[in-house]
């Protein structure tokens, strides 16, 4: 069972997702920063969506919800624990819960840590996840309502999914992503040919998503807390990975 996906870009640098259950035709939006382009993208694929899966709270992933909502009768699915801030919020769920998508079963893993009560959405069936603003490409988002051991077991959970996953990210910041991995992981084969393929695709104005989980564990320092490579740089060998994960996060905030 596969699922088709228009990836576009909303705002700045928001990316918005539009998703059809191919079995069935069932079309779901992963978040909406924006309602001009969700709306672009809509009629340039003829996909009608009937779901609208929200991550986090944050203004740039809600902003065009009630719109949305009253054009097209969307269901919102939401985090529970932050139902009170996302607007026109049908469905609350937590890590756990499954949801179905036409054919498609949709697990919902809590992954706090940017946001108190963020969560990802991931489709085994697809091998697709969908991660906002918790796992970047070459990155993990800003700390603004945990602590970075909060942060540390999301990105773990994330990290167990199946290596061939595609993973959608909230933002395209893998450029800078990657010049801040390169100046805690130089020595890393892996990372410099991904830098090289990244300056590429932005020099082309081409997206760097999705990536995957494989590709993420073999080049995103801030799942490479274990590093021999990475603790040596930082001067932290003797570190627990939390404590490297947590001195990582503190450098990419002023990087």
């Amino acid at each position: 069972m596969t699922v088709e996906i228009e990836q576009f870009t909303c705002r700045s640098d928001n990316f918005g997702i539009l998703m059809r259950d191919t079995a069935t035709g069932t079309v779901a939006l992963v978040d909406a920063p924006e309602e001009t382009p969700i709306l672009a993208a809509i009629a340039r694929t003829g996909w009608t969506p009937s779901l609208l899966l929200v991550t986090h709270h944050h203004a740039d992933h809600v902003e065009a919800n009630l719109a949305l909502k009253e054009r097209f009768g969307l269901r919102i699915v939401g985090p529970k624990a932050e139902a009170g801030k996302i607007p026109g919020i049908d469905e609350e769920v937590a890590g756990g819960d499954t949801l179905t998508f036409g054919a498609q079963t949709v697990r919902v893993i809590d992954t706090p840590g940017h946001t108190a009560g963020h969560v990802s959405y991931h489709l085994p069936d697809a091998g697709v996840a969908f991660t906002a603003d918790t796992l970047f490409a070459l990155g993990c988002g800003r700390l603004f309502e945990a602590g970075p051991e909060v942060m540390f077991a999301s990105l773990a959970k994330l990290a167990a999914l199946p290596g061939a996953t595609k993973v959608y990210c909230g933002h395209e910041y893998t450029l800078s992503n990657a010049r801040f991995a390169l100046s805690v992981d130089p020595d890393n084969a892996a990372l410099q040919a991904r830098a090289r393929e990244i300056e590429a695709l932005r020099a082309q104005d081409r997206p760097t998503l999705p990536t995957t989980i494989a590709e993420e564990l073999a080049t995103n320092p801030f799942l490479r807390a274990a590093d021999p490579g990475i603790r040596r740089q930082l001067g932290m060998e003797s570190g627990t990975d939390a404590a490297v994960f947590a001195e990582l996060r503190r450098r990419k905030d002023s990087f």
